[in-house]
């Protein structure tokens, strides 16, 4: 079954983009499955660098078409002006499909979203005030407008008004700015007339690229542990980007998906508030956060920094039914002399087995670690396995031993051809 789905393994920010990158060049499609424009990808190719946000990161093949799929959903702002900024370096968004049945994200989405976090006070989960998370309520809520819409400009435009006029009575219930409902329909339904090209039935499509025996790759944005139900709640985004999210925000069923990559990086990071059981602070975090340029794509916020985490990487494996892993960012480390891999939890001095379920255990856990000596040497060269330092070879082994599925990818630079093939002979339970 030639269906590849990439995860985030951590709280996102693993690296994504460079494995899918990496991947899609195996690959005819590759299809974005869940959240929106709240998660930044970036790809580096020779001197050049693409930060994205909506459009799958295999937009960058020629040969390759870009689908973004159903469960995300979609700023026309951001997709209009990330296209503009591709095409204008030369890069073709001609091959892109967005499905019809993807839902769009509007002003009053922003306006609620930044209404709410300010409600939650000393509470604020963090969010990137994108928009994302009161979309997926309308479309949980059954009031979201989807992109087929866009086919039918006069109905289009009516529902914006309707759904403009509805949510300015939440907003002005709130005392705080509505949105000006003909400027946003004027605008919107420009927009959607440039959409509508674009617009295609991608479940149809990905099923018959599956059928031709053409290679399918399945991106998921943020990560397991911000997935709503599996994640660090209420510190999550607002869909599913576990691989169970793949199928439902693709339409391949889960038979279809053969191989289940988990992105991790070398040590860890998070955005925004929530539980974090091996943050780093002081000295240490910050030269993590330097050296590895830990910065959002999309917001600039500094990440929250800490070393790797197993028991983590073992849930995920769960959760996700990982087929191997994707270590990357492992030259971030090149220069500590000692490096330290959680290899589990205690809880009140207790060992805790497994990954707490409840978010005050969580708060509670205190990491047992492994430490591994440092290799102090520069990782950028390396290509093959013989290659690599010995104290970063144990650093793999370490990692595969404790979670227990085999490491395929090694990242030790961000240009593209940055990486270490590895084959430990381990093989995925």
């Amino acid at each position: 079954m030639p269906v590849t789905v990439v995860v985030g393994a951590q709280w996102g920010d693993e690296g994504k983009a460079k494995v899918i990158d990496l991947l899609a060049r195996d690959h005819s499609v590759v299809a974005r499955y869940q959240g929106g424009h709240n998660a930044g990808h970036t790809v580096v190719v020779g001197q050049e660098k693409y930060a994205l946000q909506l459009i799958p990161s295999g937009v960058l093949y020629p040969d390759v078409t870009p689908v973004i799929g159903n469960g995300v959903v979609v700023d026309l702002v951001t997709l209009f002006d990330e296209i503009d900024r591709l095409e204008a370096r030369g890069v073709s968004c001609s091959r892109l499909k967005v499905s019809s049945q993807s839902h769009l994200i509007f002003p009053w989405h922003q306006a609620l979203d930044a209404l709410a976090e300010d409600q939650r006070g000393e509470g604020r989960i963090g969010t990137t005030l994108k928009g994302i998370g009161p979309a997926y309520a309308d479309k949980a809520n059954r009031n979201g407008i989807r992109a087929g819409e866009v086919l039918d400009p006069v109905a289009f435009a009516e529902s914006i008004r309707r759904q403009a006029l509805a949510h300015n009575h939440t907003l002005a219930a709130a005392g705080v700015p509505t949105v000006d409902v003909d400027a946003v329909v004027d605008r919107y339904t420009v927009l959607g007339r440039r959409l509508a090209p674009y617009v295609a039935n991608t479940i149809d499509f990905l099923h018959d690229a599956v059928a031709a025996g053409e290679h399918v790759l399945l991106e998921g944005a943020q990560a397991t542990f911000l997935d709503l139900d599996h994640g660090t709640y209420p510190y999550v985004t607002s869909s599913n980007p576990t691989a169970g999210g793949a199928s439902a925000g693709s339409g391949l069923g889960p038979r279809l998906l053969d191989r289940i990559v988990g992105i991790t990086k070398a040590y860890t990071t998070r955005v925004g508030a929530g539980p974090f059981p091996t943050e780093l602070y002081g000295e240490l975090g910050d030269r993590l956060v330097d050296i590895g340029q830990e910065f959002g794509t999309v917001t600039g916020r500094r990440r929250r920094p800490g070393w790797i985490d197993c028991v983590m990487l073992r849930h995920a494996v769960r959760v996700n039914s990982l087929t191997e892993l994707a270590l990357t960012k492992l030259d971030v480390l090149d220069t500590f002399d000692e490096v330290k891999i959680c290899t589990g939890y205690r809880i009140d001095g207790d060992e805790y087995q497994g990954y707490p379920d409840r978010i005050d255990l969580l708060d509670r856990v205190e990491p047992v670690y492994e430490t591994i000596e440092g290799w102090t040497t520069s990782l950028a060269e390396c290509r093959r396995p013989d290659e690599l330092p010995l104290a970063a070879r144990r650093f793999v082994e370490t990692v595969e031993r404790e979670v227990g599925v085999p490491v395929r990818i090694i990242g030790v630079g961000a240009e593209r051809d940055a990486v270490v093939e590895w084959d430990s002979g381990l093989v995925a339970p």
